[in-house]
């Protein structure tokens, strides 16, 4: 199966349009479907259905998609190795991946000391979800993602090394206005008729989970897709929302942090390959270890995560 069919499939996936990917990718619409056409019949299974809205992979196009994904980022850090000693650069790159709250904060001041301590080394952070992430990393994809234990919680992977970098507390998190704000800790019982907002399935979990002990119900009537959207809704007054203890020294200024009376914590790990770690993942892991203490003052104790 040529590389470039499976980038045509990716595309078409990631936009769910034929036209579109066509448009992005330089080719005529007759040319992806072609090789969209030319997949099928070499998996011997469809990989794409048709709706009235674009296409959207199979089950079983899905299950490709995820592995064209990784084959296909593995096959671009290969090209841009060779070109690294091509051009004298001998060193491998380091691949990082961190969740949307590590890499706001912890992950890129880590690794701004790694560089700081060595040789010139090329990296690349992407942000992702803990499982996201640790699929990614046993795909060969990322060399390190730093992760958390946050529901559904980590699995037991032999494939890869997991370190205990300490537990972060959950805060909550208000418009500046809020008639809470400026308090020491707060009771969860004290929020209970309040509107919450949440952008991932782990975030709400715990929300929930500290709202039940707390004898309450969240009331999470608004969704956000991502961080940004969730504290764009604080700020404007719409929801409050529960976000984790490492993001508050990284908050927009029109929002404002309050710690929770008995919060909620997750654990904080990285997670490498078992095979062939990367020669810079004992020092970033040094360096992460810092950053979460500089920003979480070490109340951190080791733990098991969750299943």
């Amino acid at each position: 199966m040529a590389l470039t069919a499976w980038r045509t499939f990716v595309t078409v996936c990631r936009l769910g349009s034929l036209s579109a990917a066509a448009a992005e990718l330089g080719y005529t619409q007759s040319a992806v479907s072609r090789q969209i056409a030319g997949l099928e019949r070499q998996a011997g299974v469809p990989l794409v259905q048709r709706h009235v809205r674009g296409v959207r992979p199979t089950p079983a196009g899905e299950v490709f998609r995820h592995h064209a994904l990784a084959t296909l980022n593995e096959a671009d850090r290969a090209l841009r190795a060779v070109r690294d000693v091509r051009h004298g650069a001998l060193a491998r790159p380091l691949a990082v991946g961190a969740t949307p709250s590590l890499a706001a904060g912890i992950v890129p001041a880590a690794m701004r000391r790694v560089l700081d301590a060595t040789e010139p080394l090329r990296w690349s952070l992407l942000t992702g979800l803990s499982p996201e992430l640790h699929e990614r990393v046993i795909a060969g994809s990322l060399d390190v993602a730093v992760v958390t234990d946050a529901p559904p919680g980590l699995p037991n992977d032999t494939r890869v090394e997991r370190r205990f970098l300490g537990m972060d507390e959950m805060v909550v998190v208000l418009p500046v206005g809020h008639p809470r704000a400026g308090r020491d800790r707060v009771p969860m019982r004290v929020l209970a008729d309040e509107t919450w907002v949440e952008d991932n399935d782990g975030s709400a979990a715990l929300l929930r989970q500290h709202a039940a002990r707390a004898g309450v119900t969240a009331r999470i009537d608004l969704t956000a897709a991502d961080l940004l959207g969730k504290m764009a809704l604080v700020a404007t007054g719409h929801a409050i929302a529960l976000i984790p203890g490492v993001l508050t020294g990284a908050l927009r200024t029109d929002v404002t942090a309050v710690a929770l009376v008995d919060p909620p914590t997750r654990g904080i790990y990285t997670i490498m390959s078992s095979r062939d770690p990367h020669p810079s993942a004992a020092p970033l892991f040094s360096q992460l270890t810092a950053a979460f203490s500089s920003v979480r003052p070490s109340r951190a104790t080791r733990r098991s995560p969750g299943p």
